[in-house]
């Protein structure tokens, strides 16, 4: 069995991504790792960093996202799908550059995707989601973010990434696929509220265009408002270890609110999100299902 890692990037290093990290942490149970790397701003470091890892594994392909006006949001798709028809291994493991694996869980992984090798109905392994805001000690248990995610899929099915790169679809329809029983460390909301602000602004600017992101906030506008992380659930339990040199860099502690009601509201502030959730939480078992599901279960494997 042979598995490929693969990933896509652009201005990573400068916009606060770990995106060495990511790849590192699934490194370990690769046999090769693919990463499409989007040209930058000319003060990009992103290709130097995934360089520096010095692993002969990984493979670099460059890109330009010259679509990303026109293509909006799926540009991610179109980034993640040049990495993946790369993909030369039975299975394609999938890590954004947020997204790290503990090193815990690599065994576990790499047992499912054998076992279910020839399975032909298992098309994707699904991976719980741990949503880290604002810091390392708060994650999300909430009704707005996404539980579970496709992160894993079988290669040569004509699967390719879907919108805006959060999940997969063959033909167009969601996978059949399982739970692999291990966890994705997402740490997309935790970098400084300054980068945040720029970093929100470049999410803006690629799903909705330069016009939109102007008029809610300019590039280098102010700081981000994380609101209060008081009614955030703290994570109790331990990061990957290829994170502990980048969380030791944590220092805006003091710009961020741990007490009292929140001045601003984001989505899982939302009357209707806390609601569900509150119902999840205590009348389902803690599962979250009431919202759209990413894939189709495939029992008994």
């Amino acid at each position: 069995m042979k598995i490929s890692g693969f990933s896509f990037c652009r201005n990573a290093a400068k916009l606060y991504y770990p995106v060495a990290e990511s790849i590192r942490s699934v490194l370990p149970i690769c046999d090769e790792f693919i990463v499409a790397v989007g040209k930058g701003d000319p003060d990009d470091a992103t290709r130097e960093v995934i360089e520096a890892i010095g692993d002969p594994k990984i493979r670099i392909i460059d890109t330009e996202w010259t679509d990303r006006e026109k293509l909006q949001g799926w540009i991610h798709s179109q980034q993640t799908n040049i990495a993946l028809n790369a993909c030369s291994g039975d299975w394609c493991l999938y890590v954004q550059s947020d997204e790290v694996v503990h090193e815990k869980d690599l065994p576990l992984i790499q047992q499912r995707a054998a076992a279910l090798m020839d399975d032909r109905r298992v098309e994707g392994l699904a991976f719980r989601y741990l949503h880290f805001w604002g810091d390392y000690s708060h994650v999300h248990r909430s009704h707005a973010w996404y539980p579970t995610e496709i992160r894993m899929i079988r290669n040569g099915m004509g699967i390719q990434s879907f919108r805006s790169a959060q999940s997969f679809r063959r033909n167009g329809k969601r996978l059949r696929g399982v739970d692999v029983g291990a966890d994705m460390f997402h740490y997309g909301w935790v970098r400084p509220p300054r980068l945040m602000r720029v970093k929100s602004y470049e999410m803006i600017h690629t799903h909705h265009g330069k016009q939109r992101a102007e008029e809610l906030h300019g590039q280098s506008a102010g700081v981000f408002n994380y609101g209060s992380l008081a009614q955030i659930p703290r994570f109790a339990g331990t990061h990957p270890a290829v994170m502990k040199d980048w969380i030791a860099r944590f220092d805006w502690g003091d710009q961020l609110q741990y007490a009292g009601p929140s001045p601003v509201r984001h989505r899982h502030d939302q009357p209707k999100q806390r609601i569900l959730t509150w119902i999840e939480q205590n009348l389902l078992f803690g599962r979250m299902r009431l919202g759209a599901k990413p894939f189709r279960r495939v029992w008994g494997a």
